[in-house]
């Protein structure tokens, strides 16, 4: 299971952390969720219908979506 922790504004909660499985499923939950093994470091900019990642494992990533937010977070990407 993957899990993503992220600190910043445009999410429910200022620290989140939300749990992936392998099937594809996600939840989340508030705070910090332990026991973590981090894999990468990432930068999300979310404005508009712009997203923009800036992550240590993938590089530079962008993308446009259906809807339209402000998000701007520093996550943390493990298991």
């Amino acid at each position: 299971m993957k899990k993503y922790i992220e600190i910043g504004l445009g999410n429910r909660w200022f620290i989140r952390t939300e749990f992936e499985r392998e099937d594809g499923t996600e939840y989340e939950v508030k705070g910090w969720a332990r026991p973590f093994r981090l894999e990468a470091i990432y930068l999300r900019m979310w404005v508009g219908t712009y997203v923009l990642i800036l992550d240590t494992r993938e590089g530079f990533k962008w993308g446009v979506k259906n809807r339209k937010k402000l998000k701007i977070v520093l996550g943390l990407r493990g298991h």
